[in-house]
């Protein structure tokens, strides 16, 4: 999709606040600092619209993207940071909860994962918790550009078997520095809209 229209249309912690278009829309997960907001800034051809933070945890909200009036992408805060406070973790925890499973504009959930580390075990925690509720999943494996692409492979294994993946979900090796992926991920999107 070549994108030239998105705009930040509002960061929503309640249902009542989420958009009303009837639009598609693709919530982006990962752990805190595993390259969402490159991954959506590539996606949309943008240098900064999603911000970029050395401070992990950063995205506390619900923040909906909308993109050539076509679709939303929804970056969901990130898990598995340790310097938000337990009674935080839980409000963000009910608040994705909530939106992943009662939301029926929801088609899929872009699953962001660092491809040259075994996803943790708050990757497999969300990858079941998709399962559990039967939500389509896209496996994004980010970073490729920093190991030799003779490993991708094996590192690809090691991702799906980690989070022992479902053959019908696709794992896509993407770099937000190099745009590669970048197809990929838009072809797996555009056949869920």
């Amino acid at each position: 999709m070549k994108v030239q229209n998105v705009e930040m249309v509002i960061s929503a912690v309640r249902p009542e606040q989420y958009p009303e278009d009837g639009l598609p829309e693709f919530a982006l997960a990962g752990r805190s600092n595993v390259g969402k907001s490159s991954f959506i800034n590539r996606m949309i051809g943008r240098k900064s619209l999603a911000r970029i933070s050395s401070k992990p945890g950063k995205t506390q909200t619900l923040n909906f993207y909308k993109i050539e009036e076509q679709l939303f992408f929804v970056d969901v805060p990130g898990y598995g940071y340790a310097k938000v406070s337990k009674t935080e973790r839980e409000a963000w925890g009910k608040m994705i909860e909530r939106y992943i499973t009662a939301r029926k504009e929801l088609r899929a959930v872009v699953l962001i994962v660092d491809l040259r580390h075994p996803p943790t075990n708050d990757d497999c925690m969300m990858y079941d918790f998709l399962k559990y509720y039967n939500i389509p999943a896209i496996v994004i494996a980010t970073k490729a550009d920093k190991i030799p692409k003779g490993k991708w492979d094996k590192h690809k294994k090691i991702v799906r078997e980690t989070l022992n993946m479902d053959h019908n979900d696709p794992i896509i090796v993407f770099s937000s520095e190099k745009g590669l992926g970048f197809e990929l991920a838009w072809a797996e999107i555009e056949q869920r809209m």
